[in-house]
């Protein structure tokens, strides 16, 4: 198959599995066999929260990526088309290889490479390991504009988590006997304080302690 890939399409070709779906025969941190119905099995290059979540699985759906070279092919696989999209992504900038990508997905969810390139966050970018300062701003200046619909969607989501987690804490904290306007004001001032998405029990240990 990936012979037969490289004759077609040739040694620099984009082309792509898009998912393989099978049987998990070996597992680590970094890769994992997926054995087909027709009894071929891939060798899959995986972050590690991407094991994190098909650590306890014995079948998968993963949705894959053919980096092709003179040299290799190699697969890098993802849970979610969305997850193999950032990386796709983080390989468009200049300094950022497959290696590396998957080292800031091991380190990061898709959403926190979303947040941190909205923020403009690239300090956080710089922690990764064999990213610089340069490479960094480099993320961040190179996939603001690309990632359109991913912020929209990523702003969306935590909107929505804010909302639910505030609704959670207001009904707890008004059942224990605490006013609703008070309430109300204290998780406005919390929420917009806060530097990061809150949950319902952080929100009401917050409004606790302010109340108090």
């Amino acid at each position: 198959m990936i012979a037969l890939i490289f004759f077609i399409f040739g040694p620099y070709s984009n082309s792509m599995i898009a998912y393989i779906k099978g049987k998990i025969t070996h597992k680590t941190p970094t890769e994992i066999y997926v054995e087909n119905s027709a009894g071929v099995a891939y060798l899959i290059n995986i972050s590690l929260n991407t094991y994190s979540e098909l650590e306890n699985l014995e079948t998968v759906k993963i949705y894959t990526h053919l980096i092709v070279k003179e040299d290799s092919h190699t697969l890098y696989g993802f849970m979610t088309p969305r997850d193999r999209s950032i990386f796709i992504k983080l390989l468009s900038v200049s300094g950022i290889g497959p290696n590396t990508g998957r080292v800031i997905l091991s380190g990061m969810t898709s959403d926190d490479v979303i947040r941190t390139i909205a923020s403009g966050d690239h300090v956080r970018f710089s922690k990764v390991k064999g990213i610089g300062p340069k490479t960094a701003q480099r993320i961040i200046l190179d996939l603001k504009d690309k990632l359109g619909t991913e912020l929209q969607e990523s702003d969306m989501n935590m909107v929505r988590q804010d909302n639910s987690a505030r609704d959670e804490a207001l009904s707890a904290l008004l059942t224990l006997g605490f006013p609703k306007s008070g309430v109300e004001k204290a998780l406005s001032a919390i929420v917009q304080k806060s530097e990061t998405t809150l949950d319902s029990e952080q929100l009401i240990k917050a409004v606790l302690k302010k109340l108090s």
